[in-house]
């Protein structure tokens, strides 16, 4: 079992930063790959970037050199530093664990999710 706990979110104006962070508790074997999901509300959940145990990154087009993934030694603390925000980054974040590769960002692969944490962007 993997328990996920995400934190940082907030509001802020548009062009600022945020940082979420997710601290992740269980066996190790089945956070392989972590990622971050986000949701607006009656949309589908979007995936916004993952990050292997190799250390290897992949990200949505959406947030390509705005935002970044990362993750401690330890891979217990999964972060995403959220630069250049815009309003249409206003969504509940997740962040997700899944034993298996994150060549593809499909919701059926990761069995364990955090709460959500909520970002809104003002214009």
């Amino acid at each position: 079992q993997v328990q996920l706990v995400e934190s940082g979110g907030g509001s802020v104006q548009s062009g600022g930063s945020l940082r979420l962070s997710c601290a992740a508790f269980g066996n190790g074997d089945s956070t392989y790959c972590m990622a971050w999901f986000r949701q607006v509300l009656g949309q589908e959940r979007e995936g916004v970037a993952s990050i292997d145990a190799w250390g290897r990154t992949t990200s949505a087009d959406s947030v390509k050199g705005r935002f970044a993934i990362s993750q401690d030694n330890a891979r217990t603390t999964l972060s995403l530093q959220m630069n250049s925000l815009k309003p249409e980054d206003t969504a509940m974040y997740y962040c997700a664990a899944g034993p298996y590769s994150c060549y593809s960002l499909s919701e059926a692969n990761f069995p364990y999710w955090g709460h959500g944490t909520q970002v809104t962007v003002s214009s």
